[in-house]
C-alpha cells in the first residue's frame, strides 16, 4: 500500500485518486480529507473505487465512493468509466445528472452482472453546503460541531431545519429508471464527514457478532476531536482489527472529511490552467 504524510491539494480541473491501495491526505476549497484504502488479500487492485475532483472555477468538490461488484481488470474498465464521467459533470454544481449518468453506465452492463453501491457527495465551498446521494452505500457518519454530536446520514434528508425520512436509494445498475435523491446540509467550520465500505460494519469477531453501525458509531464518537484526519481514520481503522482480531474479509476504504473556513478563490494562473485542460480535452 502507499502511503505518505505529504498533503496534497488539489488544483482546479483535477480528478485524484482511483482504486488501487492508498493511503493519502489531501486538501481542497475549504476542506481536508485522509483517504484510505486496501484490497482484500493486498491485491493491486480492488473493487472499491474512490475519486476526488475539484471544478474549473475551485469552488466544486466532489467525491465518489463505490463499492463495485468484481476485482481486478473489471473493477479497472469501471474505474476509467466513472472517471470519465466525473470529468464531464465535474464542473455542474448538483451531481443529479452525474448519478443518473453512472447508473446507465451500470445498466448497460447487465448482461456481465456489474453492479455497485455508491456514495457522491459535492461541497460547494461558496456557499459551505454538502449535497449527498446515496445509492445502496453503508449510511455516512456526519459530525456537527455545533451540537458536538455525530449522526447518521441515514434514509434522511437534511434540511435546513434538520432531518427528514425519505426513501432509500437502489444500487447503481439494477433498474435504469431509478431516481436517486440528493439533499443537502449547511456545513460549517470543525463539521466532519466520514464516509467507509461495508467492511467496516459487517467486520465480525470470532462468534460471529458484527461490529455494525452501533460500534462504527460509538468508536467515532470516543476519539478525540483534536486528531488530525489522518489520525482520526486510523484510530477507527484500529478498533475494527481490535474487534476481529486482525481479521479481514473484504475490500476496505475510509474516507475522513474535516471541514474548514474555506479557502480563496483560485489565483488566475490555477484558474487559466483550469480552463486549458477543458479545452484540450484533458
Amino acid at each position: 500500500m502507499h502511503s505518505t504524510n505529504e498533503v496534497h491539494e488539489l488544483l482546479c480541473m483535477e480528478i485524484w485518486s482511483g482504486h488501487k491501495s492508498v493511503e493519502n491526505n489531501a486538501i481542497s476549497r475549504g476542506l481536508e480529507a485522509w483517504i484510505f484504502s486496501e484490497p482484500f488479500h493486498g491485491d493491486s487492485n480492488g473493487g472499491d473505487v474512490h475519486y476526488m475532483s475539484l471544478c474549473v472555477g475551485g469552488i466544486v468538490t466532489r467525491l465518489v465512493l463505490a463499492d463495485v461488484s468484481g476485482h481486478g481488470s473489471e473493477v479497472a474498465e469501471t474505474s476509467i468509466a466513472l472517471r470519465r464521467l466525473l470529468r464531464k459533470f465535474m464542473n455542474s454544481k448538483s451531481q443529479d445528472r452525474l448519478v443518473a449518468a453512472i447508473n446507465r453506465e451500470f445498466t448497460a452492463l447487465e448482461e456481465c452482472s456489474r453492479f455497485a453501491t455508491a456514495v457522491v457527495i459535492t461541497y460547494l465551498s461558496h456557499k459551505q453546503r454538502l449535497l449527498v446521494t446515496n445509492a445502496g452505500h453503508p449510511n455516512p457518519l456526519f459530525f456537527s460541531k455545533s451540537t458536538d454530536e455525530w449522526k447518521y446520514l441515514c434514509e434522511e434528508a437534511a434540511t435546513d431545519g434538520g432531518f427528514e425520512e425519505t426513501p432509500s436509494n437502489l444500487p447503481l445498475g439494477i433498474l435504469d429508471s431509478t431516481a436517486y435523491t440528493e439533499f443537502s446540509l449547511p456545513i460549517r467550520e470543525g463539521d466532519m464527514l466520514i464516509l467507509y465500505t461495508d467492511a467496516f460494519v459487517e467486520a465480525m469477531d470470532g462468534d460471529g457478532k458484527q461490529f455494525g453501525e452501533v460500534g462504527l458509531k460509538a468508536t467515532v464518537e470516543a476519539i478525540s476531536r483534536d486528531l488530525t484526519c489522518a489520525e482520526y481514520g486510523q484510530q477507527v481503522r484500529l478498533a475494527v482489527a481490535a474487534f476481529t482480531s486482525g481479521v479481514c474479509s473484504d475490500d476496505e476504504t475510509l474516507i475522513v472529511l474535516r471541514f474548514g473556513k474555506g479557502k480563496s478563490s483560485p489565483r488566475i494562473m490555477e484558474r487559466l490552467g483550469g480552463y486549458s485542460s477543458v479545452l484540450l480535452g484533458k
